[in-house]
């Protein structure tokens, strides 16, 4: 059974760093296409950035861009998402998913297996 466990969410005060994991099992992670989402509270879930399969393939949010960067372990099956001078609008719960395919999508429909979520909370 595909499975993706995040970890790394907590609160921070603004302009604070958090760093979250994504743990897959029984998929290779480098051969799709992986997203993170958030959902704050009331509001629709929105992409927030993906790494492809192929090197360079990435994707950011305006709204994150030059604050947030992802990364691969390829050796851990782990994906990461940098998050740094963190605001109070970054507060929600952080969802990762894996595509269908190896090329980078903000479109929920893309991604067919997600994980739990981790609540990020960004407040003084």
């Amino acid at each position: 059974q595909v499975t993706l466990v995040e970890s790394g969410g907590g609160s921070v005060q603004p302009g604070g760093s958090l760093r979250l994991s994504c743990a897959a099992s029984v998929f290779t992670l480098a051969d799709y296409a992986i997203g993170w989402f958030r959902q704050a509270p009331g509001k629709e879930r929105e992409g927030v950035s993906c790494i492809g399969s192929l090197y360079g393939n990435f994707y950011y949010a305006d709204s994150v861009e030059g604050r947030f960067t992802m990364s691969r372990d390829n050796a851990k099956n782990t994906v990461y998402l940098q998050m740094n001078s963190l605001k109070p609008e970054d507060t929600a719960v952080y969802y990762c998913a894996k595509a269908r395919h190896g090329d980078c999508s903000k479109e929920e429909y893309d991604y067919n297996h997600w994980g739990q979520g981790t609540q990020v909370t960004v407040s003084s």
